[in-house]
């Protein structure tokens, strides 16, 4: 089993901090309001790409850049953020980068990868057949395969939560919410290195369940994806590797509806003036669901990101 140590963690702050400072954690007393407990939210939607990728991206392409043979060009699939990532990582180290999105992905998240100098091609109606796609060029092609999950994109993601269990202390309940599993598997690390006791609960979307199916049957379920709002986390297909950590250090899985979530994006902006993307919402929507089992907890959620289309944005504003 990846194990990531706090010497994983603390030598990936180091090429983290090179180029991003640490995202602030802020306890907001409107939320705290809403949901009758101490609630702190962690900000990665203020990351220099507005997501937690960055932090993995810029890791993983620092020892990559550092082996004996530096590829000619990476390739990687993506629904946005992990694309950002690669985009903004491989730019900083000089090597082209390929990426593949499923048709009908999001315009503005297509915008800021293109803006980094990413080759983006579109293919196949979901992420999973985006990402068989991406193997299949760069097989053709001899590109480097950048993975979605990966022991030096786990230790990079990891760092926020280190941020968050070292400036908030005795934390009791985090939730987190699950793409492929590279930022709940960070999350576990953090914890684990620093011996806490913290519950550490993903979030998933209901129409997008394979995880939490999964993790209720103990082996990979493979699910079809039809949520709308939180494309973050429309994994139709769990990664083997990150289903083998969750299923040994996450107490459970929450699932929140499309309509969870948008009323918790109008409940992050109302109460935080903070834009948050479907899954960067996702958490506060889980914490919201549970806000009765929550009663004297301190609790955290990951505003995993702000990357959301303004027309959809405005829509989920309205819509309430």
């Amino acid at each position: 089993m990846m194990q990531v140590t706090l010497d994983d963690i603390t030598s990936a702050s180091r090429i983290v901090y090179s180029d991003m400072q640490a995202t602030p954690q802020y306890c907001w007393p409107l939320l705290c309001e809403r949901l009758g407990i101490e609630l702190w939210v962690k900000h990665e939607n203020h990351s220099p790409v507005g997501a937690f990728k960055i932090r993995g991206g810029l890791v993983y392409f620092a020892h990559l850049a550092q082996s004996d043979q530096v590829p000619r060009g990476v390739i990687g699939a993506t629904r946005g953020n992990h694309g950002q990532s690669v985009g903004y990582a491989a730019r900083r180290y000089g090597i082209p980068a390929t990426i593949v999105v499923p048709h009908g992905n999001s315009v503005e998240k297509n915008a800021a990868m293109r803006a980094l100098g990413v080759k983006l091609i579109e293919h196949g109606d979901d992420f999973q057949a985006a990402r068989e796609f991406a193997q299949t060029l760069a097989k053709e092609q001899s590109l480097h395969l950048v993975p979605s999950f990966h022991p030096f994109l786990v230790a990079g993601v990891a760092t926020y939560s280190l941020e968050l269990l070292q400036a908030v202390k005795d934390i009791d309940v985090v939730y987190v919410p699950i793409g492929l599993g590279s930022g709940i598997c960070g999350m576990m690390a953090a914890r684990d290195a620093l011996n806490l006791k913290t519950e550490v609960v993903g979030v998933v979307s209901a129409h997008a369940s394979a995880y939490a199916q999964s993790f209720e049957a103990g082996r990979a379920i493979e699910s079809p994806v039809t949520t709308r709002l939180s494309d973050g986390m429309a994994c139709r297909v769990p990664e083997p590797a990150a289903l083998e950590l969750i299923l040994e250090g996450v107490d459970r899985i929450v699932q929140v509806t499309d309509e969870e979530v948008s009323a918790a994006m109008r409940m992050m902006f109302e109460c935080t003036h903070n834009v948050c993307e479907g899954a960067g919402a996702a958490a506060l929507a889980a914490a919201t669901q549970e806000k009765t089992r929550l009663a004297g907890h301190k609790v955290a959620v990951i505003a995993s990101g702000g990357n959301i289309d303004q027309d959809v944005f405005a829509d989920v504003l309205t819509s309430g």
